[in-house]
């Protein structure tokens, strides 16, 4: 079932770091991954922060092409400090999903589900977490499951 923009929002508040290190990506990325194997997911998994990759998996069935999905994800989520099926959900509202807006390059940016914003208490926006190989809302509850489980902690 996809979240609602409420819900979406909720999760961008409760979800937050009162510190992040590559340390914390490399964990995150291990608890998605480890969680995607268990339940046979034919996922790719990427921890991004301070400009560059600091977790990337590929898991068995996944493709290049998901590795493609997950850079615009990202983009979209460090372009708009939301998560990528919050901007989804955002467009759709104003009629026009990224796919349909000519100011948009199509190679760098997509509003489907599967990436959020790794945010610290402050306010800031460091870096994205994102998956892709299910459908929308289940690469978003993935990445959302992952985070939670890590916070947890």
């Amino acid at each position: 079932m996809n979240p609602t923009q409420e819900e979406l929002l909720r999760q961008e508040t409760e979800i937050r770091f009162d510190s992040f290190d590559f340390d914390a990506a490399w964990e995150i990325g291990q608890i998605i991954r480890q969680h995607a194997l268990e339940n046979h997911y034919a996922v790719s998994i990427e921890v991004y922060a301070f400009g560059q990759e600091l977790f990337l998996a590929a898991l068995p069935g996944s493709s290049q092409h998901n590795l493609s999905w997950m850079r615009r994800k990202r983009n979209t989520v460090l372009h708009e400090a939301h998560s990528s099926m919050y901007v989804g959900l955002e467009n759709e509202r104003k009629g026009q999903r990224m796919d349909q807006q000519r100011f948009i390059d199509q190679s760098l940016f997509t509003d489907h589900g599967g990436s959020f914003p790794l945010l610290l208490r402050s306010g800031g926006i460091i870096g994205a977490v994102s998956v892709s190989g299910l459908p929308s809302h289940e690469d978003h509850a993935l990445v959302v499951w992952g985070l939670k489980h890590y916070l947890a902690l």
